[in-house]
């Protein structure tokens, strides 16, 4: 075995000799840098002065430079400064350094008079431009840096050079019609770097409060677009740029007038628009852009696509708490059964034939039909797992809603068993534990529902949440259930829309006790009877009584939302309304929905703004 020999005495002293003087700046280094954070300015500057001495760099040089700034030791940063300049001639930042100190001194002439010699200087080397644009923005004369750019530009005989950090300096002293120049020259003559540039102008209107920028990229693009109307890239800039700002009726405007002047397109602006109007509950929008699409005919590409569209954006319209009116009801069934019939039954419309089948079920009645619908969709040989079982959950709300309890139960296992790690499983489970519930099994519904409150669906664990509270409270202060039992069968008749029945219920309960924990839930459930009665002003004084009386309770932020909804949509109490989404926002941060409330609540107040600038 060969063994290692042990290193010579003279080189470890060596090794030692050459680690102490490193220990030792770097502990200099360290203190020095502790004095500065601390103000200490004198020391601070001693040790950097001395390091600086030993290790002429970059860094102990600006830390020197900015010591002696801050003890006001002008002809000691001047002297630093000049001699680092005829060492390091190619740095031109050190003339803004330079031009620094007389600007502190009060001597701006001569400060500017630097700068604008170092101006003159510049090359075509980028990391000498960049270094130069950075020096002048840090001494807070982000107008030289712009100067630096367009002298840079000429240089190198290059006007697209520089426009990214053109753009954002402009931005930056709120000069936006540079800005918007810089962006629209270069699209001008690189149209394909449309998707940077919206990229860029959205990061500068997520980072601009100044309403002016808004404006100003919308007047600009209103002039490019009348300036070059053969130019489809301003068209598409001003779809995008509506899109940002949530004006979808300008946007579908300016689709509508893509689609006219350039046939070659297809249609895809229109599309783009009715998708996003549609995301974002503009259902007008998006049915307009939808019908515009279906008019051109069956052998357009985007036909089929838009005939399924429309009617889904007209059946998104529809909230089961607010009734359809009968004459458009059925019109509505009368379109959909057409639309079947052209486009046929297969895993293409099956989306149609769900909706299609709620419609028949919960709005016309015609539970028989609907149920032999959803058997259609069922015999589709192509129709994928996911899509089979989500038909298996409607079929078994259906016989739930016709009292086909049984059937409807052993349905919802056969999905929860096939889709146990995922959303659908745990949604079959909340049904099956609802049924339960609505069938007086309180403590097995109960224990079911305590599982789902952990689910990764915010909207299942919410609601398993609210009905496993329902039923603790209550069986915790009625050992009978008996309140809880006449509560759970109301809550049946209501899903299977027996609402007289319901409400009969409902009140024997709000009348045969002083106090129950029960009385904000017969509240909101009677609202919702009243709304679908259509009966609105009874329903919002039944919601406030519940905001007033039990705002601590559970139902507190439902019944707002519930308000606002109902002021907004049927009431057009567009100011109540608003406040109604402002209360939710404020007194229930945590509530499921915040973020709606939030949305409603903006777009309403954007709204209110736009009517008053009008009058």
């Amino acid at each position: 075995m060969r063994f290692l020999r042990p290193l010579p005495v003279f080189f470890l002293m060596l090794v030692w000799v050459c680690f102490i003087p490193c220990q030792a700046q770097q502990t200099k280094e360290q203190l020095a840098s502790h004095y500065y954070s601390q103000g200490e300015y004198a020391q601070a500057a001693e040790l950097y002065d001395a390091l600086y001495k030993r290790t002429p760099n970059k860094f102990y040089y600006q830390m020197l430079y900015r010591s002696l700034l801050e003890l006001k030791q002008y002809k000691e940063a001047e002297t630093l400064v000049s001699k680092r300049i005829k060492q390091n001639p190619a740095d031109l930042y050190l003339h803004v350094d330079l031009g620094k100190v007389h600007e502190r001194k009060g001597d701006i002439k001569k400060a500017n008079k630097i700068y604008n010699a170092v101006i003159e200087k510049v090359g075509v080397d980028t990391k000498q431009i960049t270094e130069l644009t950075q020096a002048f923005e840090t001494a807070g004369h982000p107008e030289q840096a712009i100067q630096v750019y367009l002298f840079a530009r000429k240089k190198m005989k290059n006007q697209y050079a520089f426009v990214g950090e053109l753009a954002t300096l402009y931005q930056h002293v709120g000069d936006y019609e540079a800005m918007m120049q810089e962006y629209f020259d270069l699209l001008d003559n690189v149209p394909q770097m449309i998707s940077s540039i919206q990229v860029s102008l959205q990061r500068a209107l997520n980072e601009t409060s100044n309403p002016q920028l808004a404006e100003g990229l919308r007047n600009t693009l209103i002039q490019r677009v009348q300036k070059h109307p053969e130019n489809n890239r301003y068209l598409e800039m001003m779809i995008w740029f509506s899109l940002q700002q949530k004006d979808f009726q300008f946007a579908m405007v300016q689709a509508k007038s893509v689609d006219a002047r350039f046939p070659e397109l297809e249609g895809e602006p229109l599309v783009r628009v009715a998708s996003i109007a549609r995301s974002n509950e503009a259902y007008d929008v998006a049915q307009e852009c939808y019908a515009t699409l279906c008019k051109k005919g069956p052998e357009h590409p985007h036909y089929f696509d838009s005939r399924v569209g429309e009617l889904e954006v007209r059946f998104a319209r529809i909230n089961r708490n607010f009734p359809l009116e009968n004459d458009k009801l059925r019109q509505l069934l009368r379109d959909y059964n057409a639309a079947l019939v052209e486009l046929g039954k297969d895993a293409r419309t099956v989306t149609l034939m769900r909706n299609y089948a709620h419609l028949l079920a919960y709005y016309a009645d015609s539970v028989q039909a609907a149920a032999d619908m959803l058997y259609d969709i069922l015999d589709i040989s192509k129709l994928s797992r996911l899509d089979r079982d989500e038909v298996k959950l409607e079929l078994g709300d259906l016989l739930l809603f016709a009292g086909e309890v049984w059937d409807a139960s052993l349905l919802y296992m056969q999905v929860e068993k096939a889709n146990k790690n995922d959303v659908l499983g745990s949604q079959a489970k909340f049904k099956n534990a609802q049924l339960a519930y609505y069938n007086h099994e309180f403590p097995w519904a109960k224990t079911q529902l305590d599982v789902l409150r952990g689910s990764t669906s915010k909207l299942i664990a919410n609601d398993a949440m609210e009905l496993s509270l329902i039923i603790s409270d209550n069986m915790e202060d009625d050992s009978t259930y008996t309140m809880l039992e006449k509560y759970a069968s109301a809550d049946l008749m209501l899903y299977r829309n027996q609402l007289e029945s319901a409400w009969n219920l409902l009140d024997s309960i709000s009348t045969g006790a002083l106090s129950h924990p029960l009385f904000d839930e017969v509240l909101f459930q009677k609202a919702k009877i009243r709304i679908r009665q259509q009966r609105y002003a009874e329903a919002d004084s039944l919601l406030q009584q519940l905001v007033n009386q039990y705002s601590e309770d559970l139902l507190a932020d439902d019944a707002l939302m519930l308000l606002a909804e109902l002021n907004e949509e049927k009431l057009d109490n567009l100011t109540r309304a608003r406040d109604c989404y402002e209360r939710l926002i404020l007194d229930y941060p945590s509530s499921f929905y915040v973020e709606r409330a939030r949305k409603r609540y903006n777009e309403l107040k954007n709204t209110a703004v736009k009517s008053n600038n009008t009058l």
